[in-house]
């Protein structure tokens, strides 16, 4: 063991015992799984809350197996709405009101962008950067295919994310809609999101954010921001599940004239009144189509109770000092075998992963899951080092490092 490793060893222990939110990865599911060397992916999968169990379980016997249909009435029914306005202001800076859950981000993501478009008529443009995720990419290039509007691509840079003036240079009167991640999925890239959303306010434009990499890791204010439409998932750092339903934001002032395309039942005036001719609901409920998917908005609650315990604050505070351990480590140990850093470097415009660069990481990422250490994989060479601040302890980022040096070493040595 070198003088860094011991005195990254004690750093790591250090952190971990001084950390305010110490006790909370004890909370989830796996975290004493002797098998998980370190978990390095909850910004694609967070790990289940072990309060989330239980809660599924009493589901199935209770609130389904005994109460029914009557569930409908007694809760699910208003679910959306109230989970909705909860994620709204916990997390997203959201006064009641102006969020629901259900479908997936492509769905919500959809219907925002098309209700968007619509309120803007005579405008031809949508604004997205070739780095987004790819599903808004495809869904923006559908709904222009179907629409006769024009794709304007801003090119970031690829360890970066797009600034206010690379949105400045291609918004015009011609501007619809600027779709746009408040945190890059491949880089981490934190945008400056209330200098963005007034570079599109100043061109007319609507703005829609992609909150899935952002929600849960990074403090978020929609409301004082002015952000026209955001919509994000639960299965990362909001530890929902596989598949868990995301959520969907349309700014109060816009409620009474957006018009989603998605005409369904519940989301109609009066849905039981099963009536001729659709009448879109008042408020934010006129997003919902259909029956919203309950099970998978259990365990949201139980990762909401964890985070309001915690406070926003100080699960930014720990994402950022996680990432910053993460880079120190990158820096000392791999940067000399060869790896690039490929997020920003200033933990302000950073999110909640950092992102290294190496031309044997898919081979490599394959063997850490084998050791049981699990980051993932991004193209055309990256691993994502994902760190949930509530469940992510500082001697796993140890351990998650150290296991791909060794394993940048074991191909050295072939």
């Amino acid at each position: 063991m070198t003088r860094s490793d011991t005195d990254f060893t004690a750093r790591a222990t250090a952190l971990d015992a001084a950390d305010p939110l110490a006790a909370y990865p004890g909370e989830f599911v796996g975290h004493d799984d002797p098998e998980i060397v370190a978990y390095l992916d909850g910004n694609s999968l967070g790990r289940p809350t072990r309060r989330t169990a239980e809660r599924l379980s009493a589901f199935v016997t209770e609130a389904w197996g005994r109460r029914l249909i009557r569930g409908w009435d007694e809760e699910w029914f208003e679910l959306p709405l109230t989970l909705g306005d909860r994620i709204g202001g916990t997390l997203l800076g959201a006064a009641p009101g102006q969020t629901t859950m259900g479908d997936s981000t492509s769905v919500l993501l959809y219907k925002l962008a098309r209700g968007a478009l619509a309120m803007r008529p005579g405008r031809t443009e949508i604004v997205l950067d070739r780095d987004n995720f790819p599903t808004d990419r495809y869904l923006m290039e559908s709904i222009a295919a179907d629409s006769d509007m024009t794709l304007r691509w801003i090119d970031a840079d690829f360890d970066g994310g797009v600034t206010a003036a690379d949105l400045a240079a291609v918004v015009s009167e011609r501007t619809a809609l600027v779709v746009l991640s408040h945190v890059a999925y491949r880089s981490g890239y934190l945008l400056d999101a209330p200098a963005l959303t007034a570079v599109t306010h100043a061109a007319g434009a609507m703005l829609l954010l992609d909150l899935c990499h952002s929600v849960g890791a990074v403090e978020i204010e929609l409301d004082t921001w002015g952000v026209d439409f955001a919509a994000g998932c639960t299965y990362k750092y909001l530890n929902g599940g596989p598949g868990s339903p995301a959520f969907a934001y349309v700014r109060a002032d816009h409620l009474a004239d957006f018009r989603q395309p998605i005409w369904g039942w519940m989301g109609r005036e009066n849905p039981f009144d099963m009536a001729h001719g659709y009448v879109p609901a008042p408020g934010i409920r006129r997003v919902i189509s259909a029956s919203p998917g309950i099970v998978g908005m259990l365990p949201i609650q139980d990762m909401l109770d964890l985070i309001e315990a915690a406070g926003m604050p100080r699960v930014r505070a720990k994402s950022v000092a996680l990432t910053e351990f993460a880079l120190d480590l990158v820096r000392e140990w791999l940067l000399p075998r060869g790896v690039t850093v490929s997020s920003p470097i200033d933990p302000a415009r950073r999110g909640g992963h950092v992102t290294i660069d190496h031309p044997r990481f898919r081979e490599i990422t394959a063997r850490l899951w084998q050791r049981g250490v699990m980051p993932d994989f991004r193209r055309p060479h990256g691993i994502r080092l994902g760190l949930s601040p509530l469940s992510t302890t500082f001697g796993e980022v140890l351990a998650g490092v150290a296991a791909i040096r060794a394993e940048l070493d074991a191909d050295l040595d072939v």
